[in-house]
Parts: structure tokens; sequence; C-alpha cells
């Protein structure tokens, strides 16, 4: 399946965006909309912080797993794994800077595994998921330009 992509712009450096993200803990309040009864261990930051958390979306109370697998000043790589193992993922953040300042934020979702019901309907979720990030990416703007 394709990915779903969303983006943002933000008037924050891409370091004050990137040490904000890497902070798995601080993903909380902008996707709490979605997932709810976080849970953090690992490291507080970076490679190998990892976060459990509910989905709260129609249709889906599972819990998903995420850990950060690569984090530097460009981009942030976390892998998610839900769906009773079923669903793995992979969450890109992505940041540029612009040119009158501030930082361009994308997220990229991959699906690398699903389940057989996920896999029938692709554009939907595709669709679905990209509305739930976008609003995600419009949170965390709120947050950062506060």
């Amino acid at each position: 399946m394709k990915p779903a992509t969303v983006s943002v712009e933000v008037a924050a450096s891409r370091q004050q965006v990137h040490e904000f993200l890497e902070v798995l803990a601080n993903h909380e309040p902008f996707l709490n909309h979605a997932l709810v009864d976080w849970e953090f261990s690992g490291p507080r930051r970076g490679v190998g912080a990892k976060a459990r958390a509910r989905s709260n979306t129609v249709g889906s109370q599972d819990w998903t797993e995420f850990e950060v697998l690569e984090a530097d000043d460009a981009h942030i790589v976390e892998e998610g794994v839900g769906n009773g193992g079923k669903r793995i993922t992979r969450g890109t953040y992505r940041f540029r800077d612009l040119p009158g300042g501030g930082t361009a934020i994308e997220f990229e979702l991959e699906w690398l595994q699903m389940s057989r019901a996920e896999r029938l309907a692709p554009p939907l979720m595709r669709a679905f998921m990209r509305r739930v990030n976008g609003k995600a990416l419009r949170r965390l703007a709120k947050q950062l330009d506060g």
C-alpha cells in the first residue's frame, strides 16, 4: 500500500522541532485525539525510546507499541506494532528549513505489514490516516508556535 503523507509549516527552528519530537512523551498531547492511555519506557529521547498507546478511533481499541529507530536533525523514524502484531508501520518525520525561517514538517506513514481486514480497503485506510495525522500535525504546529 502507498504511504500516507501529511505536512505542516511552523515558525520554530528545525533544531527546536527535532528536540521536541525526539522526546516520545511529547507526542501524546498532539496525538491524544486518536491514541490514549500512553505508557513510556526506554530512554526519554532518541533511539530506543518506546511508547505504548491504545487506539481511540471508530472500530479500533487495540494497542500499538512504538519505538524510535533513527533520530537526527533531518528526520526521526518510528516503528509501530499493533493489532496483535498483525500491523507493522513505519512513521517518518522529516524536517526542512523554510526560506524565511521556520520549518516544514512532513510525516509519512508506511504500512510494512497489514492484517487481512486492513488489506481489503487501502484507499480508505490511507484517507483515514491522512485525516488523523493531518489533525495531529495541525495540533503539533499549535504547540510549537504556542
